[in-house]
């Protein structure tokens, strides 16, 4: 028998009884092996491309089934993504950066997606819920992680009534799947492991990586700076360490902590070569032009 969607329970009556954190994992297992089933079991390899709590529904017993299939798409043989003749399907919060830039959909953007949802059961909160001064549930949760706060995080209507340990575990396997380079995500035969506690779960940086797009070669990222700054605010651009992450002081920046929100990333060869630095726009991924940029 039905009981509704995911997103019902999670968010559809503030006077419900919150969803247990037994039901939460045996939700979060359901999905991870349902995408597991279309990236590697079924007869094709299909990307689902709108994977969200309200395509996520469950039954009496809350095993969760994968629905809303009208998006998905078979790969061809030899094929790694799948593109629209036109536009970017999908919801936004859910869609992996290099999705929106590229508009390829590939298994690594159905992970991306499902890290948007493991945080979203994990939480109780939706994806593009601004929290303080973050604007989206992924950079809340990275900077807890990053002060050493994470299990802050969990749904607060959970009050102690969780396993400290497997908690902090799904909560850091959310990130890895939110991992804003596709590469470095996990694939799916990796999470199901991790769910199941027989590998750990891959590191996961203090600081969340800058996207960046496919167009520059790893070789060029040797010598190419990132910075951070709000175009036309008037603030000083914060260079950003390649190898760690971290930010740094130098005749750019201040040093002070760093942050992808609303933000726009300045590429640009060694410092004092002269080249101008181009801008790369935070809400669609793609270049644009402003004073800083020759677009």
């Amino acid at each position: 028998m039905p009981n509704g969607s995911l997103d019902k329970h999670l968010f559809g009556d503030t006077n419900s009884k919150p969803l247990s954190w037994d039901r939460r994992d045996k939700i979060i297992s359901g999905v991870a092996s349902a995408l597991h089933y279309l990236h590697n079991d079924f007869k094709s390899r299909v990307v689902h491309r709108d994977l969200k709590a309200s395509n996520i529904m469950l039954d009496s017993n809350f095993d969760a089934r994968l629905g809303d299939f009208g998006l998905a798409r078979a790969l061809e043989t030899e094929k790694t993504s799948y593109i629209e003749a036109e536009g970017v399907p999908g919801t936004m919060g859910y869609m992996a950066p290099e999705y929106l830039y590229t508009g390829k959909a590939t298994e690594q953007s159905d992970v991306y997606a499902f890290g948007a949802v493991l945080l979203e059961v994990i939480c109780g909160c939706r994806p593009g819920t601004q929290i303080g001064e973050y604007n989206s549930l992924v950079d809340w949760v990275w900077s807890l992680h990053r002060e050493g706060r994470l299990l802050k995080a969990v749904d607060r209507r959970l009050k102690k009534n969780y396993p400290v340990e497997k908690a902090r575990t799904l909560l850091l396997l959310g990130l890895a799947c939110s991992h804003s380079r596709a590469s470095e995500r996990p694939k799916t035969q990796e999470i199901v492991q991790i769910l199941l506690g027989l590998v750990p779960v891959p590191h996961v940086p203090s600081f969340k990586p800058p996207f960046v797009p496919a167009v520059f070669s790893p070789e060029s990222l040797n010598s190419m700076m990132f910075f951070t700054s709000h175009v036309g605010s008037g603030l000083t651009p914060l260079a950003i360490d390649l190898e760690t992450q971290r930010p740094y002081s130098d005749s750019f920046g201040n040093g002070s902590p760093a942050t992808t929100d609303d933000t726009t990333f300045f590429t640009s060869p060694d410092y004092g070569s002269g080249w101008t630095p181009m801008a790369i726009n935070p809400e669609i991924q793609r270049p644009n032009c402003d004073s800083f940029s020759n677009g």
